[in-house]
């Protein structure tokens, strides 16, 4: 009978345990004092975001040398293992780059930061500062607590960068994005009084564009030629040529189902204007002269599209 009570005991506390992880998992739905914050910023097509808790400064000392600590890149997070007046961030080992769970960096492409190839996905990102030069960590376990688990095996990419000081102090921990272009933007760290840039890099913005574009007009409707007109202008415009051949020919299609399911002035008007966009002249001055005897026996106004007949008409010099 004991030894059964016994076996009920540790079956429960099991039970329990286990309930305990459970919840230990999902954060209760209670205010932090480091609250979440995300930044976006969109790079051509490729949208880079990083999600954070902004920790305070408090009147601590944020940076430093930590004497006492084991020599290693071993995470000193650990709030209730720091001896008292010991920096926030010690110089020479891995910080999550904010609060609560590491730092969490996302790119829907492959982009370069600081001159490395990072390919496209989410990671936790964890820093390795020191006075004169940081290491920015891209490390493929993106769900991590702080850095408290961090295996610098399952690192992607490792990047340096320079910190900069400044005399003004910033409370809590920002991250900013900056664009630097049309391919590129500036990414910065700011706490206290440092801050710490780096560059991230779409390195071909084309084909990036290309691989959204390609299922974007394969989805369109039967009889919607909008999407596969806008793919095969932006086609044309990088000389793609064959595939803007491809899309227009599929634009034309949807706008000849357009005006078989409705041959009113406006559904002409939009095969007109794709016909025009794809370069088939004499079919385009053709549906243009249709369009406006729709559009004046439903009483338009179509003094544009005249005047734009006699352009097309006009010999060219």
């Amino acid at each position: 009978m004991k030894k059964q009570l016994i076996v009920h005991i540790a079956t429960l506390l099991t039970v329990l345990a286990s309930a305990t992880v459970a919840d230990a998992q999902t954060r209760p739905p209670v205010p932090r004092p480091s609250q979440k914050a995300s930044v976006i910023q969109t790079i051509g097509t490729t949208d880079l975001t990083i999600t954070y808790s902004r920790p305070a400064v408090k009147g601590r000392t944020i940076w430093g040398e930590w004497p006492t600590a084991a020599p290693g890149e071993a995470t000193l997070d650990n709030s209730n293992q720091r001896p008292a007046g010991a920096p926030i961030v010690p110089y020479g080992h891995v910080w999550r780059a904010g609060a609560n769970e590491a730092t969490l960096f996302t790119v829907t492409d492959d982009v370069m930061v600081n001159g490395q190839m990072l390919a496209a996905g989410k990671y936790s990102f964890h820093a390795i500062p020191t006075k004169d030069e940081w290491t920015f960590i891209f490390n493929k376990d993106d769900g991590q607590w702080g850095s408290f688990t961090y295996d610098a095996k399952k690192d992607a990419v490792r990047v340096k960068a320079k910190p900069q000081w400044v005399t003004e102090s910033q409370e809590m921990l920002t991250y900013s994005i900056e664009p630097a272009g049309d391919t590129s933007a500036k990414v910065t760290l700011r706490w206290e009084k440092i801050l710490v840039p780096f560059t991230v890099e779409v390195k071909d913005v084309v084909a990036s564009t290309m691989a959204r574009l390609r299922p974007y007009a394969t989805a369109a409707k039967a009889d919607d030629p909008s999407p596969a007109l806008a793919a095969a202008n932006y086609a044309k415009a990088n000389k793609m040529t064959e595939d803007a051949v491809k899309w227009y020919d599929q634009a034309i299609r949807a706008a000849d189902e357009l005006v078989k399911s409705k041959s009113d002035y406006a559904n002409n008007l939009r095969r007109t204007n794709v016909l025009v966009a794809a370069g088939r002249m004499p079919e385009a001055l053709a549906a243009a002269e249709k369009t406006v005897e729709l559009g004046r026996a439903e009483k338009k106004d179509t003094a544009a599209l005249e005047k734009r007949i006699a352009e097309m008409k006009a010999p060219k010099k």
